[in-house]
């Protein structure tokens, strides 16, 4: 029997890298499963999907902390200790984070961008992809550090920039990567450990 990593994974809304995170763990040999999702946004449609899938769910609103982002990430680290988890994946989790949680998680914090980093950092990247002309796109998962996007990158995935794409289009094409990537990279990253 395969010795399972408890991770948490932190998201802001539908959550498809999660359930993409959900069937890899629902996997024999997969070296990890879920004991929390968490989300700062209560209505996030990906807290359902967990739900259905049997996981503990968690929802602190980022909002009821106003300005106080430090504040709002104690609890949070709070909800992930007291799950258990080992190792935390964002995926597709809209905030940018403070020191406190970062430090408190290093090393053991994944992230998974839509961009082949260290280009397109931060949002809107499809768009920023194409205009700048990029021939090739994609997305990466790294490990999170105090610079937003700036993480030693554990692994990438490739597209090609169509001449016809718009950005939903192509945001389509990489998604489908960021699905096969970040579980391959996780498992990889775990056997490492």
């Amino acid at each position: 029997m395969i010795q399972k990593t408890p991770i948490a994974v932190l998201i802001s809304g539908r959550g498809s890298n999660m359930r993409a995170l959900i069937e890899a763990c629902e996997r024999p040999d997969f070296p990890a499963r879920i004991v929390l999702v968490l989300s700062n946004k209560p209505d996030a449609a990906g807290l359902e999907v967990a739900r259905a899938a049997g996981l503990q769910t968690a929802a602190i609103d980022h909002k009821a902390f106003g300005k106080d982002r430090e504040a709002h990430e104690r609890k949070v680290d709070a909800a992930i200790r007291a799950s258990g988890a080992q190792l935390v994946c964002l995926a597709g989790y809209m905030r940018v984070l403070t020191p406190y949680l970062v430090n408190a998680w290093d090393g053991r914090m994944l992230n998974i961008h839509p961009s082949l980093l260290p280009a397109f950092p931060g949002l809107h990247t499809h768009e920023a992809a194409i205009a700048a002309g990029a021939t090739e796109h994609g997305c990466t998962v790294h490990l999170v550090t105090a610079g937003v996007d700036e993480g030693p990158i554990l692994g990438q995935a490739r597209v090609p920039v169509l001449k016809t794409d718009t950005p939903d289009a192509l945001a389509a094409r990489v998604l489908e990567q960021e699905h096969a990537l970040y579980p391959s990279v996780l498992q990889n990253y775990i056997d490492r450990q």
